[in-house]
């Protein structure tokens, strides 16, 4: 039958979701509700990159009050299994350090109490006893034969090694003219969300069952490991989210260890437990993006036509392969040619494990490392012919009327018109203004430049590419794994609402909205009219295995269920309604909440008395419809095969189409990059809402900036983590983010239900090389490095430094222990007592307690050794240690050498100080101090900037005390400023 034009997909609808979210009605993981018995966790984590647990006593932690369990790596181990790992290798994965730490952050112990307070206090006297190892940081470095290995059992750090060849690259390369290659080292970077990680876990004995809420944005694959690991069949393992989630952009994938982790602590405890992660265990510890490093060599033609590529890539899993990994490294798999047709590749894939956090989704997950490296190959292969590069592009993409076309890999690129989008976006983005204004701006001599970049962006990932791991022989044993399944489900009450749920997790998409508008179409009622239920419970929806939120699908897959679901149940209704006003069922339409004649508007009936039939009197449906009460579709694309014998794989059902070019220009002297212009043209099939199209464009682009500009987790050559805090692990404001220019070509997707294709993830791919490709074209230089930052770009340009002719003898340096960051200082204060009075004090340990910022006691071991107990803090973070000190080089009453160490939950630090007591007459001392220290664990994570003030307020405090207990309060302190003195005087 003819369908009305449907007046609400394609229309940018007030969201229905904003209401609560901007009122503050939304409901987090934090806002449900807990039992009164729920206690709550504290996570004790590494200090260390790399090392041996050679002993953990928690034996102090047990006897806090308030504190109902304390559990380590043998109670895990205990009560589950190894999580699945997503490659044959000798190798297991625990959520928790068992023998070993592998990254700073890594979890080492659990303490669950009454309150989060109570725990985070027992957690600081959990003792845990380290040996350390080497840290394995750069992922070539971790190739090396004589490379520390992470994991013993597996013999090399080595996980995963595959060579894949479509058509003939040999003989491409030998033919061609031209080779022209890049190398590049991308960047660790990840997603900020404004809400954190969250877990609440129950555990039934009597059901041997799993209760577990967590802001996950599953369930797909995940819930299956959790379950396994756990050791329960899936049915007894329950996961819910909440209906409102504050972003995860991917990351939110990385919370199911926790899920494990605080399931099996409710077990122990007997009670539920809750866990909020607070900011700095999600910078520290939390899963990033991959880095990877990438050789990419191309066989070119002297027109620039690319024949054949040749891939080299080293993907840095970090210290354990968590599922899904090595997603990030295959979801591009098919789309190694970007938008380019190019019919020969060679692909040699190599997944390393080092001593950083285990990796995960992030936002556009495998494609920036691909298109980062493929557009700047395109940009340098113009530079090197002497070609301009948009004409290098034009003569490699894809032809326009070629789709459905199949790339050399095996991706389905569905349908685009690659050369009219870019030229919509060259016209309508005025790219010969721009042209102008660089050529302007560069006869004023400054440095401007443009940069190009086209991608292709996949969505509705294939669940087989994940398989292109395994070699043809494993998979064929393994059995094959395809498909993207996505269901929906459409629901009708006994007073003819409607109501519609889906197997995804919102994470500010407008599922409620775009699913209304949806259903509204084909039930002919308006957005309003329907309900959304945006929470996922497995224990209650329909839901399979690819269920979940994750790689653009909601658009194309989860959107596409719910309108066949719409049909199935209008299907059904229109011969309901048909028995009920006697008319064919061609004849009835839906629209306006009315069911009526098409020929006869005035014979109509509500929609809800047709609906709500099969309610109350199902014996008056007609033959053929069983209920209109409930209609579930399952749907999955038939063009998502599992990987061929020849690794060819379709790894996503969609490809949209992204051509962005902009202008920028950088300060000689200080290396800033300022971005004057960017336009991004979008093809994304079928436009649902365009309003949240652009918000979801917007949202990729801030991201996209912040990795190009900011962005980067930052690891010292020890594996400390140096990007602790958001003072050093820079986000962009809206100050640093343009206004794009966003255009849209459309070219519905032929393989989806409402044409739609995935949107926001694509400038995470094409922004960042695009603004690299400006920077190049700005610079003339050839290796581009992420992020832009100021200070790398002036050093690029200002060349290296000279050489002083007589440079310093530097001093024999304390030596500095895997992850610590390294501390200096001296100064002096006049002490009103003589020296033999200031001598006494500094071995005794009643003054000691009462000197020493933060002790809580001081035992004297022998005349020369104490032992201490501290607490401390830096900035935001505050902790308690074990501090020994040993007294040398004594020459009483005139120096000493302290030395000693503090270790705590918190981190660690080492250090020696020599004290001097020079006798100034009349009852008076100069004591003078020099010092060596090094930080690390958390305490060195939270920022380089906090650390030496820090250390000089801490040390400060001591002598500063000292000064004031030896006489009375009156003692001078030349080397300070007034402001200075006054920060001694407080207790950290």
């Amino acid at each position: 039958m003819n369908q009305p034009v449907s007046p609400w997909v394609g229309r940018s609808v007030k969201r229905i979701e904003d209401a609560g979210l901007l009122s503050g009605q939304g409901r987090y993981i934090d806002d449900l509700p807990t039992t009164p018995a729920t206690l709550h966790a504290a996570i004790v984590r590494s200090p260390h990159a790399h090392a041996t647990i050679s002993n953990i006593d928690i034996s102090r932690a047990e006897k806090c009050r308030g504190i109902a369990a304390v559990l380590i790596g043998r109670d895990i181990c205990e009560m589950t299994r190894s999580m699945t790992v997503g490659v044959k290798a000798d190798v297991e994965c625990w959520p928790i350090a068992v023998d070993r730490v592998r990254y700073v952050g890594e979890p080492v112990a659990i303490v669950v109490g009454e309150s989060r307070y109570l725990a985070e206090d027992a957690a600081d006297l959990v003792e845990v006893s380290y040996d350390t190892l080497p840290p394995v940081v750069d992922p070539v470095a971790a190739l090396d034969k004589d490379a520390c290995v992470l994991h013993p059992s597996l013999g090399s750090n080595l996980i995963n090694e595959r060579a894949f060849r479509y058509g003939n690259p040999e003989a491409a390369f030998a033919q061609a003219p031209h080779r022209v290659s890049v190398e590049i080292a991308y960047p660790r970077n990840s997603c900020t969300p404004i809400e954190t990680y969250g877990v609440i876990a129950s555990y039934d004995p009597g059901e041997d069952s799993y209760d577990i809420d967590a802001n996950f944005q599953g369930p797909f694959s995940i819930h299956a490991v959790v379950a396994r690991a756990l050791k329960v069949a899936g049915n007894r393992m329950r996961l819910k989210t909440p209906r409102d989630s504050g972003g995860s952009f991917g990351i939110k994938q990385g919370v199911f260890p926790y899920m494990i982790l605080m399931a099996v602590a409710a077990r122990k405890a007997g009670r539920p437990v809750k866990w909020i992660e607070d900011r700095l265990e999600h910078l520290a510890a939390s899963v990033s993006a991959t880095n990877r490093v990438t050789r990419i060599e191309a066989a070119v033609e002297a027109d620039g036509r690319i024949t054949a590529l040749d891939w080299d890539q080293i993907e840095d899993c970090g210290a354990h392969l968590r599922a899904p990994e090595p997603a990030t490294l295959y979801r591009m798999h098919g789309n190694m040619t970007g938008a380019y047709a190019i019919d020969n590749v060679a692909i040699r894939n190599r997944v390393v494990l080092t001593n950083k956090t285990p990796t995960g989704l992030n936002r556009g997950f495998g494609g920036p490392q691909v298109y980062f490296a493929l557009e700047r190959l395109t940009q340098r292969i113009a530079v090197e012919l002497g070609l301009d590069a948009l004409d290098v592009m034009r003569r490699n993409l894809v032809p326009a009327g070629a789709f459905p076309y199949r790339t050399a890999s095996g991706a389905l690129l569905d349908s685009g018109n690659y050369q009219a989008a870019l030229d919509k976006a060259l016209a309508e983005g005025n790219y010969e203004a721009l042209c102008d204004r660089r050529d302007a701006m560069r006869a004023e001599g400054r440095l401007y430049g443009i940069g190009l970049a086209c991608v292709v962006e996949p969505s509705v990932s294939n669940m087989g590419y994940i398989t292109a791991v395994l070699t043809p022989g494993q998979r064929a044993k393994a059995g094959p794994k395809n498909g993207a399944q996505a269901t929906a489900t459409i629901g009708i009450d006994p007073l003819g609402a409607v109501s519609v749920k889906v197997a995804s997790v919102p994470q500010g998409q407008g599922h409620r909205t775009v699913l209304a508008q949806v259903v509204a179409d084909e039930l002919g009622l308006a957005p309003d009219d329907i309900s959304v239920v945006a929470d996922v419970d497995t224990g209650r929806d329909a839901w399979s295995i690819a269920s979940g939120n994750y790689s653009s699908r909601f658009a194309a897959a989860v959107a596409g269920a719910a309108k066949i679901a719409a049909e199935r149940i209008r299907g059904k209704l229109v011969q309901v309604a048909a028995a009920q006003l006697n008319v064919p069922p061609d004849e009835v339409v839906f629209a306006g909440g009315r069911a009526a004649a098409r020929g006869n508007p005035d014979n109509a009936l509500s929609f809800a008395r047709v609906a709500a039939a099969a309610h109350w009197a199902p014996g008056t449906l007609p033959d053929g419809v069983d209920q209109t009460i409930r209609e579930t579709a399952f749907w999955t694309p038939e063009q998502l095969t599992a990987p061929n014998a020849l690794d060819e794989v379709n790894s996503s059902l969609c490809h949209g189409f992204i051509f962005d070019f902009c202008g920028v220009e950088i300060d000689r002297k200080t290396g800033e990059t300022r971005i004057d212009r960017y336009v991004t043209m979008h093809d994304c099939g079928t436009i649902l809402h365009p309003a949240m199209v652009d918000g979801q464009v917007r949202g990729g682009f801030a991201h996209a900036v912040g990795a190009a500009l900011l962005e980067e987790y930052a690891y010292g050559e020890d594996g400390s983590f140096q990007s602790g805090t958001l003072a050093d692990y820079l986000i962009p404001t809206i100050m640093e983010v343009p206004e794009p220019q966003i255009l849209h070509f459309e070219s519905p997707s032929p393989f989806t239900p409402l044409g739609a294709k995935g949107v926001g993830e694509g400038n995470c791919m094409s922004t960042p090389v695009c603004l690299a490709n400006a920077v190049a074209d700005a610079t003339g230089f050839a290796d581009i490095r992420l992020p832009l930052l100021p200070a790398r770009l002036a050093d690029l340009l200002s060349g290296d430094e000279p050489q002083p002719k007589n440079p310093p003898v530097a001093r024999e340096a304390m030596p500095v222990r895997s992850g610590q960051r390294k501390l200096t200082g001296e100064g002096a204060a006049e002490v009103v007592a003589d020296r033999e009075t200031v001598w006494k004090m500094l071995l005794d340990p009643k003054t000691l307690e009462t000197i020493i910022p933060g002790a809580h006691g001081v035992e004297k071991v022998t005349d020369t050794h104490f032992r201490a107990d501290v607490t401390l803090g830096v900035g935001p973070v505050k902790g308690r240690y074990r501090a020994e000190i040993e007294l040398s080089d004594l020459n009483a009453p005139e120096s000493v050498t302290l030395s000693g160490g503090t270790e705590g939950a918190l981190g660690f630090g080492e250090g020696q100080g020599r004290i001097t007591l020079e006798d100034l007459g009349e009852g008076r001392t100069r004591v003078s101090y020099t010092y060596e220290a090094a930080i690390g664990g958390k305490v060195a994570s939270v920022g380089g900037r906090l650390l030496d003030g820090a250390a000089k307020v801490v040390i400060g405090q001591f002598f500063k005390a000292l000064a004031g207990h030896a006489g009375g309060g009156n003692s001078t302190d030349s080397r300070l400023p007034g402001w200075l003195q006054q920060l001694f005087g407080r207790r950290t």
